[in-house]
């Protein structure tokens, strides 16, 4: 039984060839804050997220406004339609923790734990009679 190697990582994950993704590693936000901007962009039309975006003032909108915009290239490059896409699936994973230690009293020391997320946005194409105007 030979191994054999999907060289196309959407295929090797799952993603269907109407997707298109965007995924930034080691952002420097913990999951739970991105998360809270997320859900708000999740299942809505291309153009609504990003004007969500823009009015929500956050750190984790930025990020993901600049990922969108990643996804929305990756999918103009995929040659999907624009007019069609919606956000099927954006998360915050966790990622890993910086750990770092500050002084305190009587000679003590605090860890600080700087969280890390790996967010994912998942862009697809509605199907054809799911048309909503």
């Amino acid at each position: 039984m030979g191994q054999f190697k999907i060289k196309d990582k959407s295929q090797r994950e799952g993603y269907k060839p109407n997707q298109a993704i965007a995924i930034l590693r080691y952002a420097h936000i913990s999951p739970l804050k991105a998360r809270l901007v997320l859900r708000e962009i999740q299942g809505k039309d291309v153009g609504d997220a990003l004007y969500l975006l823009k009015a929500i003032p956050k750190k984790a909108a930025r990020i993901a406004e600049k990922l969108l915009k990643s996804a929305i290239a990756n999918a103009e490059q995929k040659g999907l339609d624009l007019d069609r896409l919606y956000v099927k699936k954006a998360v915050a994973d966790r990622g890993p923790i910086l750990k770092k230690w500050i002084p305190r009293a009587h000679g003590r020391a605090t860890i600080v734990r700087k969280r890390l997320s790996h967010i994912t946005i998942v862009l697809e194409e509605k199907p054809e009679g799911k048309e909503e105007d």
